[in-house]
């Protein structure tokens, strides 16, 4: 049986408000046989639902599943068009249709007729968020009703006293003045045949609320306002429009002050006072030109937390442990007075005497006043602000607090699930788990470094850093798809690309180095995350797009050594938080030349890469010779004559290693000479940010996969470990965030919960599980599973669910007993590499029985298969350091 199944639309599940001319449609395939294939496919297009009359439909010579784009085909704007799917297999007969799927297009370049608007001057200049509303009489039935909505600020939508939808935060951060996204919901079910109401509530957000290093306000703009167009389609045919205009009204909220790093102040009591000083809204003179529908999912309530305990520190405060260390917030339930005022203060954690300790917040407030209304149980939960808390300092509370009166709700942006990593060792399963949270923590619309102090910004650096881990743990492709638009758009005129990504420290008075903008590793950003994008799931449109921001990067690199062959001038941050200098310093001691030049010639590798996949050919000769001089000038200037680096630092040599700039007998000698840098250090890394992401992936690539297993098992100061062994549930932004002696690094820069050291998940993934993708045929159309087992594993279960389905790869050690199993969706081919079975030689003859054909690499055996599920279980040969 071969079934076509979960049909998606540029990622999305039956997207609404979707403005893409030439939409890509992919589909998985379900089968209980192996060596499934997809030969052909059909593809009709209908606007009904019956496909009675299909305007479009073709039949594809094809194998492709996935990203498949819709030609030809005119679409209209706020039509909804049905899709199904046909396939056929090794040329056999037709599957059934796939269940049908739908996408609705929005405006599609069609002008707004709604208008930008406003609260009066004096209620717009308050800290309180203005409610815009207005009434209207429907008087007939109503079939079909569509909302598309935006803001400057942030806003909620709500009908008829219901909140709309369940997304959060929108429209998102983007570059305001470039790009503003708009959302589309269907309403129909809100309205009635009577009387209606439709309103919007604002708050500043990243537009207009204090935010940066110095908390400067009105960034983007001044004026908060809604723009929101109603459609209505009657049961008669009829077609009605309600949108924003100066026929609207304006009341203040009992929201007196909502912002994004100080919490929010609400005051019950004046809910019932909505109807007092109603004020016609202003009209704004603000373009709409630059208006798009949303690329990425939003930010919505993923997870329900509830506490683990309330008790009393030494200084006598009651503290709330959630367990975990969260972002979103705090629902609660009070009974009190009327005017009695309560309040929650959030952090991340306590101190070494068990105080809970706000120091790292910096400025942030992370605080939520409520004032009672009285008369029975109120419950409460924020607007338009997050905080990132394990802690909570609850202050004025009744004396009869119960755990039950809180629920921690966990926001951040909807990303489907794909990777799951389990294995016998508790500490590496909670390392897993720490790197699952501090991306849920941390990709709230855009890639945060932090969600608790005064920054939270999307730097670049960190990113690309944990793009390739991102990718394993989650969908991210509409997330960094919607990302790097913004990175395109704030990037400057010579190619040169902001610290962070939308750029606000060129806006305000923050830098670093006196500068805003153009590190490498950081600024690198912009070539490798649309390359790994595009490897991750196929999506050759991002190369597409990306390209001309992609060659103008390496053309700013270009430009800023004395020669065009080397990096050598202005400012870098180089490997950040390396622990090769002094203690409590911010920068490794690596030469930040060879850091420089060294992702020179990375950037340079990818965009020929790129070129040859787009059929640049000229851009593919001039690059390719670039790099060659980029390559012997790095060698020139850093490599000895004996083949050893110049530079001796880890990060120094996992560079090299990992960017391929020597030759093979070099590659060996600085391989080597790594491994004896780490000895020296009794087996532990002094890697930063820059080097820290690559480390046990080059270990393992070259002949070490013992020494990155022993690496990453260490549980002392500095590892992966030690920050398990001290009660982490998220990722540190230090390796010493917590100090052996108990204290903690400076407040000035020290997060809870900060995804770049989680980096290595890539390494969990790609090594341990083994699970990668072909450069060639990316997406995991065709796969590689080549795990190493190691790190004193007996099993470890794993499983990554690509575009065309799940693939398993799980191991377990029984004796000298070695079973693996795999999973290979429909559609795919894989390359498995079966470690340690080319001995003893009674292995052979199992081999011949179960596969057929073989061959050997090394102690290994390497097969080819198709999709299905595969068991392999033979006698290991373990060579002595190899686990």
């Amino acid at each position: 049986m071969i079934e076509v199944k979960n049909l998606t639309c540029e990622y999305f599940k039956e997207p609404l408000g979707l403005d893409t001319q030439n939409p890509r449609i992919s589909w998985q395939i379900e089968s209980d046989k192996q060596e499934v294939k997809q030969s052909a496919y059909q593809l009709q297009v209908s606007k009904k639902q019956s496909f009675e009359n299909p305007i479009y439909d073709q039949r594809f010579e094809s194998h492709e599943s996935i990203l498949n784009e819709i030609k030809d085909l005119k679409l209209d704007p706020f039509t909804r068009y049905y899709f199904r799917v046909k396939i056929w297999c090794q040329g056999e007969v037709p599957t059934d249709w796939s269940p049908a799927s739908f996408w609705e297009t929005g405006f599609m370049n069609e002008e707004w007729e709604g208008e930008w608007i406003t609260a009066p001057e004096k209620m717009e200049k308050s800290e309180a968020s203005p409610y815009l509303y207005h009434s209207f009489n429907s008087r007939k039935e109503i079939s079909q009703a569509r909302v598309y909505a935006t803001s400057l600020g942030v806003y909620e939508l709500s009908i008829n006293g219901s909140r709309v939808g369940d997304q959060y935060f929108s429209p998102g951060w983007t570059s305001y003045h470039n790009r503003i996204q708009y959302q589309a919901y269907d309403v129909t079910e809100y309205l009635t045949a009577d009387h209606n109401e439709i309103g919007v509530s604002l708050g500043n957000g990243w537009y207009k609320g204090p935010f940066g290093f110095e908390g400067k306000k009105e960034i983007y703009g001044d004026t908060k306002a809604a723009l929101v167009e109603l459609h209505i389609t009657y049961g008669d045919g009829t077609k009605v429009k309600i949108v924003t205009n100066k026929d609207w009204q304006a009341v203040a909220t009992p929201i007196l002050m909502s912002e994004i790093y100080h919490g929010e102040t609400y005051d019950a009591r004046l809910e019932d006072q909505r109807n007092h000083n109603v004020e016609t809204v202003e009209v704004v003179n603000y373009p709409k030109h630059h208006i798009i529908h949303q690329q990425n999912e939003p930010v919505r309530k993923i997870d329900e937390l509830i506490p683990l305990e309330i008790f009393t520190t030494r200084e006598g405060d009651t503290v709330l442990d959630m367990g975990q260390n969260m972002v979103g917030w705090i629902k609660f339930n009070v009974r009190a007075e009327k005017g009695h005022q309560i309040a929650l203060k959030h952090a991340e954690i306590l101190d070494e005497e068990g105080n809970i300790y706000f120091g790292n917040l910096r400025k942030a407030e992370q605080k939520i006043t409520y004032t009672c209304k009285g008369g029975g149980q109120e419950v409460f939960e924020p607007h338009f602000t997050f905080q990132g808390f394990r802690y909570v300092k609850l202050i004025n509370f009744p004396e009869d607090v119960d755990l039950s009166d809180f629920t921690g709700e966990v926001l951040h942006s909807d990303m489907e699930r794909t990777g799951d990593f389990e294995t016998s060792n508790p500490l590496v399963n909670q390392l897993h788990h720490n790197i699952v949270w501090g991306q849920k923590g941390n990709f709230l619309d855009v890639p945060t470094d932090c969600p608790q102090r005064d920054e939270r910004l999307g730097w670049t650096g960190d990113a690309q850093m944990f793009f390739k881990t991102a990718s394993y743990l989650r969908n991210v492709g509409p997330f960094f798809n919607k990302w790097l638009k913004d990175l395109i758009a704030d990037q400057l005129s010579n190619g040169g690309v902001p610290y962070v990504i939308p750029d606000i420290i060129s806006k305000t008075d923050g830098n670093l180095g006196g500068v805003t903008h153009s590190v490498a590793a950081w600024g690198d950003a912009a070539v490798i995350i649309p390359w790994t994008l595009y490897v991750s799931y196929g999506d050759k449109r991002i190369l597409e797009e990306q390209y001309s921001s992609m060659k103008a990067w390496v053309e700013y690199m270009r430009s800023q050594g004395e020669d065009e062959n080397l990096w050598d001038t202005g400012f870098q941050l180089g490997d950040w938080l390396g622990l090769d200098s002094e203690p409590d310093t911010y920068t490794g001691v690596t030469d930040k030349t060879l850091i420089a030049t060294a992702f020179f010639a990375y950037s340079t590798q990818i965009l020929i890469r790129t070129a040859k996949v787009l059929e640049l050919n000229d851009d593919l000769e001039a690059y390719e010779h670039l790099y060659k001089k980029i390559k012997d000038s790095y060698q020139d200037c850093f490599l000895k004559d004996n083949g050893s680096l110049q530079v001796q630092t880890q990060t120094a040599h996992v560079l090299t290693l990992m960017f391929n700039l020597v030759d093979k007998r070099s590659k060996e000698k600085i391989a080597a000479d790594l491994v004896t840098l780490i000895e020296q250090e009794g087996v532990h890394l002094t890697t930063g940010f820059v080097g820290t992401p690559y480390l046990n992936l080059v270990l393992s690539e070259n002949g070490y996969h013992y020494i990155a297993s022993r690496l990453f098992l260490q549980k002392d100061y500095p590892s992966w470990l030690y920050q398990v062994t001290k009660g982490a549930t998220t990722v540190w932004e230090h390796w010493d965030s917590i100090k052996p002696d108990g204290s903690f690094w400076s407040d000035d820069m020290n997060s809870f919960n900060h995804y770049a050291y989680g980096s290595i998940g890539e390494w969990m993934y790609k090594v341990l599980a083994g699970i990668d993708t072909d450069q060639t045929q990316p997406g995991y159309k065709h796969i590689h599973l080549a795990p190493k087992p190691g790190a004193e594993l007996t099993w470890l279960r794993s499983t990554y669910h690509s575009m065309y389905g799940e693939i398993g790869s799980s191991w377990t050690f029984e004796g000298e007993v070695f079973t693996y199993n795999v999973s290979i969706p429909a559609n795919t081919t894989a390359t498995v590499t079966l470690p340690g079975a080319a001995s003893p030689v009674k292995n052979q003859k199992l081999f011949l029985e179960a596969i057929g054909e073989y061959q050997f690499s090394g102690e290994n055996v390497i097969v080819h298969i198709g999709s299905g599920n595969y068991k392999f279980q033979y006698e290991y040969n373990v060579l002595e350091g190899s686990l």
